[in-house]
């Protein structure tokens, strides 16, 4: 029988997956690696006379500069898109960003990146005291647990018993840092589709450059640079390399990786892979400055990571429910469910 009457199908070719480096997951966890890069580099400056003030200008000068171009393209001329959001964009750069970054890194200045940045990932705990205050209704079981658990890890933290003692100043600014992550979370709750992730970010990071540069020459902001040498390691290095690391690196690349892996594995999952920046902070803090902290801190850090873990699997649990099911539980659905797909400058 003539072959075209008996077609013989081609067989399947098998579908080559990408790389684990490649996909979703192994992009995220890049995004956290190089995000947690962000406090070694900014202390190595720090400890050569750099200001918060100075650090933290000259990474969103640097950073909006190099993103402002992707934003264009990704506007593609649709201007008023930028006036429609100009004030979830001002409030971004505001908060979000500069006055996060800025007590951050005040935070740093005091204490070790390991515990600064636990204290700021504190702000999961604080979304879910304010909804608890505001609506006046307990939140859910597996979300108190979480929160609990986390307030624990912060005594640990803490070690106020210990030998040494953590400079309360650094813990306030670490907090201050905190509620700071947790308005942004507020601030980009509401899901908005017209205006790209890319470009919130970049608006946010020129918006934060701005008030920076303003608040110094006005001389609210003490501004003092320095040209010694750095040191990250083993190696003594100029002092462009830590600040060429943290615009390059710990924001640049961090975001857009951070907002590859977003649109890959969606926000809710990105969000948990996040968590791992806490890890990677501590382990460069060790490698580049030499920090660790110690076996009770790091148990602290342990629960507080848990606990935000725990809020967050109540969120995903609520929004598998739906929204009459989850509002029945407790509190009315967390930002944290809802943000963007852009990740905070820790």
């Amino acid at each position: 029988m003539p072959a075209a009457n008996n077609p013989t199908p081609f067989p399947e070719l098998p579908t080559k997956r990408p790389g684990f480096l490649a996909s979703g997951l192994g992009i995220a966890l890049f995004s956290s690696a190089v995000f947690g890069l962000s406090g070694s580099f900014a202390k190595s400056l720090l400890e050569t006379g750099w200001s918060p003030g100075a650090a933290v200008t000259a990474r969103l000068t640097g950073a909006a500069l190099i993103l402002a171009v992707p934003a264009v393209y990704a506007l593609k001329g649709r201007w008023h898109q930028l006036r429609d959001n100009w004030l979830t964009i001002v409030l971004f750069g505001l908060i979000g960003v500069a006055a996060c970054q800025l007590f951050y890194f005040n935070a740093v200045a005091r204490l070790s990146v390991g515990v600064a940045l636990l204290l700021e990932y504190l702000a999961p705990v604080i979304i879910v005291l304010w909804l608890w205050a505001a609506s006046r209704r307990r939140p859910r079981m597996l979300t108190s647990g979480g929160t609990l658990l986390s307030l624990a890890g912060l005594v640990l933290v803490l070690d106020l018993t210990g030998a040494v003692k953590v400079d309360l100043v650094g813990v306030l600014w670490g907090m201050a840092a905190a509620v700071c992550l947790a308005a942004y979370f507020f601030i980009t709750a509401r899901e908005n589709d017209t205006l790209p992730p890319i470009v919130l970010a970049s608006g946010g990071l020129m918006t934060g450059a701005a008030v920076m540069w303003l608040a110094a020459a006005t001389g609210l902001l003490p501004m003092a640079f320095s040209t010694a040498n750095t040191t990250l390691g083993p190696w003594t290095t100029p002092w462009w390399v830590s600040l060429a690391g943290l615009v390059v690196l710990a924001t640049v690349l961090a975001y857009t990786s951070g907002i590859v892996a977003a649109r890959a594995l969606g926000s809710k999952v990105a969000s948990f892979v996040s968590l791992t920046e806490v890890l990677f902070a501590v382990l460069w803090a060790w490698l580049l400055l030499g920090e660790l902290p110690g076996a009770i801190q790091l148990l602290g850090g342990v629960l507080i990571v848990g606990g935000v873990i725990l809020v967050r699997l109540d969120e995903l649990r609520a929004a598998a429910a739906g929204p009459l099911d989850g509002d029945a539980a407790g509190l009315p659905v967390s930002p944290l469910e809802h943000a963007n797909d852009v990740e905070p400058v820790p």
